[in-house]
């Protein structure tokens, strides 16, 4: 007996509009460990690689040094070796008045090896706590959707 089709989910329209990126970065050497598969910390600066892409592409360089990290954790599903390559998918989940929540995903050759969130705080270097986003910031980060990917050697 033919069974109905599954109902179609329509993209939420905010969720389309929110940044994300792809990019690929090679395991190197320095990434892996003693056991010869990458060193849990290589995601963390995968993600903070990609990161950087995604503020680069939406003209946002000024944050740098402005957005210290106040939340990060991750799942680690896969090994990875020197060598593999890796996609490094990071977007943009939630922005808050001062905040900003990334989810991202890294996948190897056997799939998905590691997923995770990572949290930042709008505050300038000196400041003691935490400041709203311009306007302008804020509207980049929260509608500004899927940028093109940067691909390993391109």
């Amino acid at each position: 007996m033919d069974r109905p089709a599954e109902p179609v989910q329509q993209a939420d329209p905010a969720e389309s509009a929110l940044p994300s990126v792809v990019i690929e970065r090679k395991v190197e050497w320095s990434d892996t460990d003693a056991a010869g598969h990458h060193h849990f910390s290589a995601v963390l600066r995968w993600a903070e690689a990609a990161e950087a892409v995604l503020l680069r592409r939406l003209g946002l360089d000024g944050l740098f040094g402005s957005i210290p990290r106040v939340h990060f954790e991750a799942d680690y599903l896969e090994r990875l070796w020197f060598g593999d390559v890796v996609r490094v998918a990071i977007r943009v989940d939630r922005v808050g008045t001062s905040s900003l929540h990334y989810a991202f995903d890294v996948h190897g050759p056997q799939g998905r090896a590691a997923a995770g969130r990572m949290s930042v705080v709008h505050s300038a270097a000196t400041a003691k706590g935490a400041a709203p986003w311009p306007a302008e910031t804020r509207a980049r980060l929260a509608g500004a959707g899927p940028q093109r990917p940067e691909t390993y050697g391109g």
